[in-house]
């Protein structure tokens, strides 16, 4: 498969620009001739000098069509609008005197809007093609023909068509460096997104790498520990002691809880979906999150279902990694209440996470996100929402938060149902 083909940054804005200019240079053509001719009494070969104002506009009309279904223009496109507005110039200085005509200043124009356009090696083309057009010029043009009252005082004719043509080149330089100004202006504001999201993907390779690398070291000591806990259980002190027993019960139902967490990381380590994904229904997969949820806080977890459907999803260990987190940190601020609501909005799910708590300042919604931006005053704080925008944003979904009027706050995910979905979906 063809990969599609690279375009300098505003291409497709500087050729049209390109085009404006060549609009202004047809129309001021166009009029300089019936000044010339009507004004002056100067006799011209109107055909040659009709014709490129003709064959410009016509090339315009043409790029703006084309133009429509391109993103963007090649370096060499580019040079070739330019080298072409280089070749109408030095035609039309031909049949005017060449360069006794004033108006062979304007190739210094190409030059700048090449140097500005184009990399410094091609800029040098344009440059060079330039100079050896005015120079044939100055070998070789048909003079101009003048009328009777002016052929006494050329120079009367020379400084103000001097005086013309530095207006000229005085106004385009300022209208043409401003529009390259604002379009490199508009190509920085639209490449800082791609540069963000850069940033925060290293910081997540970073951090995939640390927690996988973290996981593989502790599996070694947690099931030292765990053969150690099943030792004891079995040591005969230890049965005949019902406070104790109950005790290692505990601590061995935590240590398999750590192992299933770090079974999980090694999973969820640069793999959304882990090694060995599973087909489960949607219903079921937000269920025993909610249910995981509510027996830890004791009830403060629950869950409102109001999908309409079912659907067949492979259940997602770094999914329910960064639910987890959004549901741990409304628990922080509300240990006594933290309610998930589940819907569909058109192709997505739709899961909000609401507690009771004080909110989201206006601070934490503008950094939201952002990694190591928190308000808990802890080192390493902020990478669990962080973690959370971005794995959403990887299944190609979004992250919202406000602050509802009832109070609180709200976390809403919306997730492309596609990005889930096994493909089976059937009414509940």
């Amino acid at each position: 498969m063809n990969a599609a083909p690279a375009f300098p940054p505003a291409s497709a804005r500087n050729m049209a620009l390109l085009v404006q200019l060549r609009w202004m240079a047809v129309f001021g053509q166009l009029v300089t001739i019936w000044v010339a001719r009507h004004l002056f009494g100067i006799s011209l070969p109107l055909v040659q000098l009709v014709a490129v104002p003709v064959l410009l506009a016509m090339i315009n009309l043409s790029t703006m069509v084309i133009g429509r279904e391109r993103e963007g223009y090649t370096y060499l496109e580019l040079l070739g609008a330019l080298m072409l507005d280089v070749l109408a110039l030095a035609w039309q200085l031909y049949f005017t005197g060449g360069t006794n005509n004033p108006f062979a200043f304007l190739f210094l124009l190409q030059i700048v809007i090449g140097a500005i356009l184009l990399p410094p090696s091609w800029s040098w083309i344009v440059a060079a093609a330039a100079s050896l057009a005015f120079i044939v010029l100055t070998a070789g043009a048909r003079p101009l023909a003048l009328p009777a009252r002016h052929a006494g005082h050329p120079m009367q004719i020379y400084v103000f068509g001097s005086v013309v043509c530095f207006l000229l080149i005085a106004a385009l330089l300022v209208f043409f460096v401003i529009r390259i100004d604002r379009n490199r202006r508009q190509s920085d504001a639209a490449l800082a997104p791609l540069r963000q999201q850069a940033a925060e993907e290293h910081h997540i390779v970073r951090m995939g790498l640390l927690a996988s690398g973290a996981a593989h070291e502790l599996g070694t000591p947690m099931a030292t520990m765990s053969v150690l806990v099943g030792d004891w259980q079995k040591h005969p002190a230890i049965r005949a002691n019902p406070e104790l027993q109950e005790e290692l019960a505990e601590m061995n139902a935590e240590l398999l809880r750590c192992k299933r967490i770090v079974s999980g990381i090694l999973m969820s380590a640069g793999e959304a979906r882990g090694e060995n994904p599973a087909a489960m229904p949607l219903s079921g997969f937000l269920s025993a999150i909610a249910s995981e949820w509510a027996e830890r806080t004791s009830g403060a977890v629950r869950w409102i279902d109001e999908l309409e459907e079912d659907f067949q999803i492979i259940s997602d260990p770094a999914l329910r990694q960064v639910i987890g987190n959004v549901i741990d940190n409304a628990v922080e601020v509300s240990p006594a209440f933290v309610e998930i609501r589940s819907r569909l909005a058109g192709d997505a799910l739709e899961l909000d996470i609401v507690d009771r708590g004080p909110g989201f300042s206006q601070e934490m919604m503008d950094a939201f996100g952002r990694p190591y931006s928190s308000t808990k005053g802890r080192d390493g704080g902020g990478l669990g929402l962080f973690l959370v925008v971005n794995v959403v944003r990887k299944l190609g979904g979004k992250v919202e938060v406000c602050n509802p009027q009832e109070g609180g706050a709200l976390v809403r995910l919306n997730i492309p149902l596609a990005a889930l979905a096994s493909g089976g979906r059937g009414p509940k």
